[in-house]
């Protein structure tokens, strides 16, 4: 996992707080995610990315979760496909449509995406 925080931004329905998140690319990254980790600070999580779009290849479990998250599934072009509440130790969650990017965010953040939204993310400037 980077160590490098990165801003997020919804240009649909812009938030009106910050979101930090991290990069999560490799494979063993995206296997552990926040399994077995505290929970998020309210303005943190994880953008992990799959390379290629698709349903099944995005799918996330809660497996070893002690709490629950806000997942949102993007596009390759930063659209919000799907939204939901993942809840601990019990869910395994398909996306409604293909996806290449996830974020796992705190609870807090499920009322902040709606489908279609447009969702980019950029490092700070002065840290790329």
């Amino acid at each position: 996992m980077s160590r490098q925080w990165w801003l997020v931004e919804n240009r649909t329905h812009p938030f009106s707080r910050a979101l930090w998140v991290r990069p999560c690319i490799s494979f063993l990254c995206r296997l552990a995610g926040l399994m077995g980790a505290p929970p998020l600070p309210e303005d943190r999580g994880l953008l992990f990315d799959f390379r290629t779009p698709s349903r099944w290849g995005t799918t996330i479990h809660m497996f070893g979760m002690r709490y629950d998250l806000t997942v949102v599934w993007l596009s390759p072009e930063g659209k919000v496909v799907d939204v939901r509440r993942a809840r601990r130790w019990r869910s395994i969650l398909i996306p409604r449509a293909a996806a290449r990017y996830v974020l796992e965010l705190p609870l807090s953040w499920l009322d902040a995406f709606h489908l279609g939204d447009e969702v980019i993310w950029h490092a700070p400037l002065g840290t790329a």
